[in-house]
């Protein structure tokens, strides 16, 4: 009987991809062959050589170059120096401004029943030129402020009696999230394949002036009902699932139990950028939210089903 090789040592990780030697070499022997390509054009070429795309057929370029990088820093492969730096608006993008709008809806507080709130306007502004207020909002009202988000990501306003009460985003899933992945039971792979599937609420804001009770509870019902309709529109995908943090420290998370969200358990604290294994911040609820029976199966299968 033949005994199997032993797979490749592991050299190196980034983003969930695990390289072996061979593909260290394989790289090095790419970047030898190209030696007028700059960063920009090897890593095209890497994506082209590994068929290494995004779920809409696009390279993943900018994934690509950041693991070529992180290869140069670590002494494993040479790549060409710098042709120029460009300014990255990432890092300089302006806090957004305070709008005049807000201060008008200031002037008008609403309290009040639902029902007697009347009927919700809850509108998708992703790519729409309302995103400027969504961000003006956040960065005047919430206690977090407004960050830009990355990746697929989905913003709303909820308006009633004409003026905006109420602002929630939805984005991607952080790959690594312990309570989550147990209550799922998937196995690495299979994270790894279906995260997509998976939206995370990062903000959700009642305006200050708005005192309406179940109000809050009431919209993440609502969003439960459409926003993998509104995924699927805009990313060519549905979510099965939806996952949030709340501090314990400030919030008791009542509505996301009202609207039976459930507990999961505590993040570590030590965050996706941590260097090593000691808590670097506060410890933060997880909590979440089924949109289909089913999600345990599709998240786990080997594929998904764009209909649950």
């Amino acid at each position: 009987m033949t005994t199997p090789s032993p797979p490749p040592p592991i050299l190196a990780r980034y983003r969930g991809r695990v390289l072996s030697a061979q593909d260290v070499e394989f790289i090095g022997e790419l970047i030898a062959a190209h030696p007028e390509a700059n960063r920009r054009r090897l890593s095209a070429l890497l994506c082209e050589a590994w068929d290494w795309r995004q779920r809409n057929g696009c390279l993943r370029d900018m994934v690509c170059r950041g693991l070529m990088l992180h290869l140069h820093r670590q002494g494993l492969i040479r790549l060409p120096d710098k042709v120029k730096s460009p300014p990255n608006p990432l890092l300089r993008r302006p806090t957004p401004p305070a709008l005049e709008a807000a201060d008008l809806f200031a002037q008008r507080p609403v309290h009040c029943s639902l029902r007697e709130l009347g009927p919700l306007r809850i509108e998708q502004v992703r790519r729409r030129p309302e995103e400027g207020l969504v961000a003006g909002l956040l960065a005047r009202h919430h206690y977090l402020g407004y960050t830009r988000p990355v990746g697929e990501h989905l913003k709303y306003l909820v308006w009633a009696a004409g003026q905006p009460i109420a602002t929630l985003i939805f984005g991607s899933a952080p790959r690594h999230l312990a309570p989550r992945d147990r209550f799922i039971g998937w196995s690495p792979e299979a994270r790894r394949r279906n995260l997509y599937l998976i939206a995370i609420n990062t903000r959700y804001l009642i305006l200050p002036w708005v005192n309406v009770p179940h109000l809050a509870s009431h919209l993440l019902g609502c969003m439960g009902r459409r926003l993998s309709a509104d995924w699927e529109c805009l990313y060519g995908h549905p979510i099965h699932y939806l996952e949030t943090f709340t501090d314990p420290r400030r919030f008791a998370g009542t509505c996301y139990r009202a609207a039976n969200w459930v507990t999961l358990g505590l993040t570590t604290g030590r965050g996706k950028n941590a260097q090593s294994r000691q808590p670097n911040r506060p410890l933060k609820m997880v909590w979440g939210y089924a949109l289909t029976p089913r999600f345990r199966q599709l998240l786990c299968g080997g594929s998904h089903e764009t209909k649950a």
